[in-house]
């Protein structure tokens, strides 16, 4: 089947984000990997104009797939397909957990400039214990840039400043794994950067056990607020004690020159649970 060819008879939009995915080996490895079975709903974001789609109807129960461009919406209609629902919709002003009574499976290409809001609004932030939309998700086949899926799948170990709050959101709340890096000549039109699809297994109860998840999202937004200074420093700039940020730095064992980009999620939960209550601000 040649996508390719079909693509290039639609005009895409370049303020949308558009790049189709044309290339079917890596279409069958995004319905591999999602492993769908008959009695499951998928919710697809940013079909276009279904090339993916159509593949999808062929193994779930359910496919509701929302998407921004009316000319695209018009082309999925097409696929005539009834157990395919067409949302003409922005997936940030969807409330997910209403498109369906059961747990559903994402998959998703997205427009790359606003991947960061469409994982905050799968998941939630780290202190949204009872997100709806993640509370209705079971897992997440995600395609990014290749730069973006390095730092959701980073540690504090990682090269090149991959690890941060990206990283930190992304596992918080689900178990992420790269399966499959794409060249960018399996869109079209073709992207200047290269690709990778990530799946996002949700978790139930968040990566870490907290007194204040709120907290911990002001010492991890504090932590890497300016990468270039050292975690005691930023700490302080951003409201906290000095003194105390000293002395929970020396009793927990961290060097006060450490940047906050080198302490693991587990570190920085610590960190805050030991800093509570301490802003001045």
């Amino acid at each position: 089947m040649n996508y390719f060819e079909r693509a290039r008879f639609f005009r895409t939009k370049k303020r949308l984000g558009q790049n189709f995915l044309v290339n079917g080996e890596v279409i069958s490895d995004i319905i591999e990997q999602a492993n769908i079975s008959p009695d499951e709903t998928v919710l697809e974001i940013g079909p276009g104009v279904g090339f993916v789609t159509e593949q999808l109807i062929k193994y779930a129960k359910k496919v509701i797939a929302v998407e921004l461009d009316e000319d695209a919406i018009k082309e999925l209609k097409k696929l005539n397909a009834p157990n395919l629902e067409l949302i003409h919709q922005d997936i940030l002003k969807t409330d997910i957990s209403a498109l369906c009574s059961e747990k559903i499976k994402v998959v998703a290409n997205i427009p790359y400039y606003i991947t960061s809001p469409i994982i905050a609004h799968l998941l939630g932030e780290v202190d949204d214990l009872n997100n709806k939309n993640r509370n209705s998700i079971t897992e997440i086949i995600l395609m990014v840039q290749e730069e973006v899926a390095k730092r959701m799948v980073a540690s504090e170990n990682s090269p090149n400043k991959q690890y941060g709050p990206l990283t930190i959101l992304s596992q918080f709340w689900a178990d992420v794994n790269i399966f499959k890096l794409v060249g960018r000549k399996s869109f079209y039109p073709s992207p200047k950067v290269n690709s990778a699809l990530v799946q996002l297994k949700v978790r139930q109860n968040p990566l870490l056990k907290l007194s204040d998840y709120t907290h911990f999202r002001k010492v991890v937004r504090a932590a890497f607020s300016q990468r270039r200074k050292n975690i005691k420093n930023c700490l302080v700039a951003n409201g906290f004690s000095k003194e105390l940020v000293a002395s929970t730095l020396s009793d927990l064992g961290f060097d006060e020159t450490i940047r906050g980009e080198k302490l693991s999620i587990e570190n920085l939960g610590k960190l805050s649970e030991r800093l509570i209550g301490d802003e001045t601000n």
